[in-house]
């Protein structure tokens, strides 16, 4: 069964990058090589800040959404365990 992962980069320019992969090492290695996302290929990362093991794509796309939608100081609290959206 494969997994799939949410990550949280940080790039060059200081911002965080949220994506979802089922290679985490790849999908680094493809961003950073500017085979990425456009935006990390205009803002290329420096390293991988947290990362998430799901279930499924589906999971792991609710859960990037939900990412996505914090403000950028509770982002990294999200990937505690136990962290919960509708609590923030």
């Amino acid at each position: 069964m494969m997994t799939w992962v949410l990550y949280l980069l940080e790039c060059k320019n200081g911002a965080y990058y949220a994506g979802i992969t089922n290679n985490l090492e790849s999908r680094f290695e493809a961003h950073v090589a500017g085979k990425g996302a456009r935006y990390t290929r205009a803002n290329p990362p420096v390293k991988v800040l947290a990362s998430k093991a799901y279930v499924d794509r589906s999971a792991a796309s609710v859960a990037e959404a939900q990412l996505k939608s914090l403000p950028r100081n509770q982002k990294l609290r999200y990937f505690d365990e136990g962290y919960s959206h509708e609590s923030a």
